[in-house]
């Protein structure tokens, strides 16, 4: 019976918490008496203890040191609901004097114990204890009569001695403890501002810029509210049928049933109808990674373990490989359920990244292998495998140093495809250029400067546009990250732009208007690059974010780097964590999602903690860019001599009806890839070269040249665009073989 239990409290854990706790095991020390909190992370502050300690929601004062926890903790037992335990996350208590003061507004204050296990997951003290991982202590300040308070006194005081005596049995051998801890580190992969992460060795970096403000747009676009996903919409792409697949781990609430009376976990919503039909999987994608095969098939690669108490009828995910079929020409695919042949990964995989390579095999690389803490490196597998053409494994799972460097930062590395055939790693804050072939790094990357910019604090990543009118030299755009895993984490808004290819290549620092956590870009047609969603505050992982970045920010590549952000539209809609963006072929910009719960909550309880605030977002947005806002004249009657297109700098033809007037058109190819937790896996964009182009002429028939090789468009689907004047015609798939 216990080893069931325990086995059943396990599973849970592992499987139904969508973030991989970071369990921090260096205890920062400081000077209290030192301006500027000197030694401690971004964020926090130094107690009176000489420890650093993450500050309140907002604030960096008022923290309470070590030596008066215990009192405390004993005093505030007399005001709170024995009800809810303990959530163990970090302390904020008010004072003696607010614990007396009656309430003026009603508002709950939270209080937040620290509770780092030496034996003990932190993350399942909350389970064994009973109390629920989303509902952390709350002090209710109230005035009650002195004779009833100190019975209550009594019955408080009896219950945390018997919660301490637990805590201690189950391993803990400081069970409360006021601390900054961040992970250990001596390299420059896990140093910062004020060597952050332990024992450095080397001098603290230069910071990275704070927030610049930007200038509006002349064309902010707007955002409207279309129709609902169906399912939380964790993963997303845009299929050559036109429509786009949400897929999700597995929950006990979506919007769509299948046949069977199961929930369904995918969708295939129809921007054209907005609605969207349930599909059906076989093992749980739970944080997957993907991409698009050669012959146009979407894949999911790893996942999670089953929740068979919820669904029976899906299965392990951790090695799995699922397939979905559809086509521009055959509408009999559409709706067709995911397919599972059987074949698998080599190795376990939670928070892999894939790539498509020139050769149309896929590059799979990192992920958890049991969802467990990332600061063990026997959970972690920081390694890459190569699946071929169909999408079949080679077996073998070959270490990868830079991954191996910065773990535990080193899930969902940023992965781009360079023109010479090599790729662009980048994870942490340290980047590469690596040869697969070779298995070998061919050129370390410097360091970028700021927060960490991946999981569990991941900015966004971009290729931007390429053009043969620079040798198709790759320009990489990094944002945004932040500094912990925690709802208190400051955010960065700096961003570094390199060439990774140059002579010499170096970050060139610009910023945001804000610091933003789970900021994705999404490229435009137009050649400029939108980012949306994310936080002001906090990081990837359930319950620990808040401030949420509504405005659109625009960024035009084309400008030097220090003035290509200006500001559009704002949506209405918070977007956390598992949310995704995605270019639809009107040219506009679909945004869905938003699920920092564990499972599915509907209603939020504004006003209670942060966790509670923002809920599952089934609403899906359209955003409108600024070349679309006042409905200008479009290219239209777009045909496409062949949709069958190679990338060895073969011609076709594009004939089009272009606006009057107009004084220049391009040809874009452009894929989208496979969205997730604010990456773009596979994203990118080209320029095409034309001739025939005639200025002013509304029929124009242009001769488009593909680009001279696979290094720059990877086989698989792609979108045909033309633009007059930045204005896009609806997009076409073609395949690209």
């Amino acid at each position: 019976m216990k080893t069931s239990l325990a086995l059943s409290i396990g599973l849970c854990l592992r499987q139904v918490m969508a973030n991989i706790p970071v369990n921090y095991k260096v205890d920062l020390s400081c000077d209290a008496s030192l301006p500027g909190s000197v030694a401690c992370l971004s964020g926090m502050s130094c107690a009176d203890d000489m420890t650093c300690v993450k500050a309140p929601l907002h604030s960096t004062t008022n923290l309470v040191p070590f030596k008066t926890l215990f009192l405390e903790l004993i005093l505030l037992t007399a005001a709170v609901d024995h009800r809810t335990v303990a959530s163990f996350a970090i302390l904020t208590p008010p004072t003696i004097t607010e614990l007396a003061a009656p309430s003026t507004d009603g508002v709950v204050t939270p209080l937040f114990i620290v509770g780092m296990a030496a034996k003990v997951d932190v993350m399942a003290l909350p389970v064994v204890l009973g109390a629920t991982l989303e509902r952390p202590l709350r002090l209710q300040r109230r005035q009650v009569p002195k004779s009833l308070c100190w019975a209550r006194l009594r019955v408080r005081l009896q219950m945390a001695v018997i919660l301490l005596m637990v805590l201690v049995a189950l391993g803990m051998g400081t069970p409360f403890v006021v601390t900054g801890q961040t992970f250990c580190g001596n390299t420059t992969a896990h140093c910062g501002s004020g060597c952050q992460s332990g024992p450095c060795s080397g001098p603290a970096e230069v910071p990275a810029p704070g927030p610049s403000p930007a200038p509006a747009s002349p064309n902010a676009g707007f955002f409207n509210i279309v129709g609902e996903s169906g399912v939380p919409a964790m993963h997303a792409g845009l299929m050559p049928n036109g429509r786009v697949i949400f897929l999700d781990k597995v929950e006990n609430y979506t919007q769509l049933k299948l046949p069977d009376g199961q929930y369904a976990y995918s969708a295939e919503y129809d921007p054209e109808t907005n609605k969207a039909v349930g599909l059906q999987y076989y093992t749980n994608a739970f944080c997957s990674g993907g991409a698009f095969l050669a012959d146009g098939r979407w894949v999911s690669l790893g996942g999670n373990a089953p929740l068979s108490f919820i669904d029976p009828t899906v299965g392990d995910g951790f090695t799995a490989i699922r397939y979905l079929t559809r086509s521009a020409t055959d509408a009999s695919l559409n709706g067709a359920n995911w397919a599972e042949p059987g074949n698998k990964l080599s190795s376990a995989r939670w928070y892999a990244t894939a790539q498509t390579m020139p050769d149309s095999s896929i590059f799979v690389a990192s992920g958890s292998l049991n969802g467990l803490d990332p600061t063990v490196p026997a959970n972690n597998n920081p390694t890459y495998e190569i699946l071929n053409a169909d999408g079949f494994s080679s077996g073998e799972s070959i270490p990868l140093a830079i991954l191996e460097k910065n773990q535990p930062y080193y899930m969902y590395p940023f992965v781009h495809l360079l023109n010479n055939g090599n790729l662009f790693i980048f994870v942490s804050k340290s980047a590469e250029i690596f040869n697969v072939a070779g298995n070998q790094t061919v050129t370390i990357l410097p360091d970028l400067e700021g927060e960490f910019r991946t999981y569990p604090n991941t900015g966004g990543s971009v290729l931007l546009p390429l053009s043969s009118s620079n040798g198709w030299a790759p320009e990489i755009v990094v944002c945004g990250g932040g500094a912990y895993q925690d709802i208190t984490s400051p955010t960065d808004p700096s961003c570094g732009v390199i060439q990774p290819l140059s002579t010499n290549p170096t970050w060139e620092m610009e910023s945001m208007p804000e610091g933003r956590g789970m900021v994705e870009g999404t490229l435009l047609p137009d050649g400029t690059v939108v980012w949306v969603n994310g936080c002001g505050q906090g990081a990837q992982g359930f319950g620990l974010a808040t401030d949420p970045t509504l405005e659109a920010l625009i960024y035009d590549p084309s400008k030097p780097v220090g003035s290509r952000f200006s500001t559009g539209a704002k949506s209405t809609i918070a977007r956390l964590y598992h949310s995704v963006a995605l270019l639809l072929l009107d040219g506009t910009l679909m945004v869905a999602g938003s699920n920092p719960v564990q499972q599915p909550v509907l209603t939020p309880v504004p006003n209670q903690t942060p966790s509670e605030d923002y809920v599952t977002e089934f609403r899906v947005e359209i955003y409108t860019p600024p070349y679309l806002q006042n409905n200008p004249t479009r290219p239209t009657d777009i045909i496409l001599s062949s949709t069958t297109l190679t990338a060895d700098g073969s011609e076709f033809a594009v004939s089009f009806t272009a606006p009057g007037g107009n004084t220049a058109c391009a040809v874009v190819l452009y894929h989208g890839g496979y969205v997730t937790h604010s990456l773009h896996m596979n994203h990118r964009m080209l320029f095409l070269d034309t001739t025939g182009y005639v200025a002013g002429a509304t029929g124009q028939k242009l001769t488009a040249t593909m680009p001279p090789n696979r290094n720059l468009a990877q086989p698989g689907p792609y979108v045909i665009y033309v633009t007059c004047g930045g204005v896009p015609g609806y997009g076409q798939f073609v395949m690209v073989s």
